[in-house]
């Protein structure tokens, strides 16, 4: 039995019901590019191999793990001994790519992020069968009007379609963690509403979210001298919440800032 590394934040999944749900969902064709991100010990690796895709990449960042899954499968795929932040934008191939993943929890927020921020995401890659932590899932999956929405159910909404599979109970992982999981797919969206910069709508939604609980006049004001003015303009009442605010309300807040500046 490999020794899982707290540092790393691995928790290696064993129930087969599960490994069968990810690859069921997954939909893999035999002229699939397959990216894996942590294989740890292969589990679902071995049945991503069984499927016969056209490619297969996995980025390992542990070195031990990375030789032993080189030592079985080296010939079924490309292994990249690395971390995932750093390679995550190098992938150029001549269609989309499928990507599975169970994330570690340290870093799951900021891999997916970081896919989030590539322009053309929806060229690159076609689908994201990822493994979060279930508080962390919930706040993908939120809409406005609920406790979970908040500045990463915007953020991915934004650039992609999103779909919860299953929670996951701990006992299906080794070592066993405190919290549940949740299985969910992304797919990046073929029109995508255009703002300049990311940067810009994380920091918009960075100043209503981080007082979520006061209503909208404070960070309004925070960002535009003539907020009443906006505010009448964009039809919002500034006696809301952040988490009453529809995505599609905040771009145009995104786009207005951005404007101004």
């Amino acid at each position: 039995m490999n020794r899982p590394k707290k540092s790393l934040g691995q928790n290696f999944l064993n129930n087969e019901n599960i490994l069968n749900k990810i690859i069921e969902n997954g939909d893999i064709n035999t002229n699939d590019i397959i990216l894996e991100i942590g294989p740890g010990t292969g589990k679902l690796t071995e049945k991503i191999i069984q499927k016969k895709p056209e490619k297969i990449i996995v980025v390992e960042k542990d070195r031990k793990l990375s030789e032993k899954l080189d030592k079985k499968y080296g010939k079924n795929l490309e292994l990249i001994n690395g971390d995932i932040l750093d390679y995550y934008d190098k992938f150029k191939f001549n269609k989309p790519i499928k990507v599975f993943g169970n994330l570690p929890y340290n870093i799951s927020t900021k891999i997916l992020t970081s896919f989030i921020k590539i322009s053309d995401l929806n060229q690159k890659f076609s689908k994201f069968i990822f493994i979060f932590q279930k508080e962390v899932a919930d706040r993908i999956i939120a809409s406005e009007n609920s406790k979970n929405y908040s500045r990463l159910s915007i953020l991915v909404s934004w650039k992609m379609n999103k779909y919860k599979i299953s929670d996951i109970d701990p006992n299906y992982f080794y070592p066993i963690p405190k919290v549940w999981s949740t299985l969910i797919t992304l797919q990046p969206k073929s029109k995508v509403e255009d703002i300049r910069n990311i940067k810009c709508l994380e920091h918009v939604t960075n100043i209503f979210f981080n007082q979520r609980r006061k209503k909208i006049k404070k960070p309004m004001k925070q960002l535009f001298n003539n907020y009443e003015e906006i505010s009448d303009m964009l039809n919002i009442d500034l006696n809301l919440r952040p988490q009453n605010i529809s995505i599609s309300k905040y771009i145009e807040i995104c786009r207005i800032y951005e404007n101004l500046r």
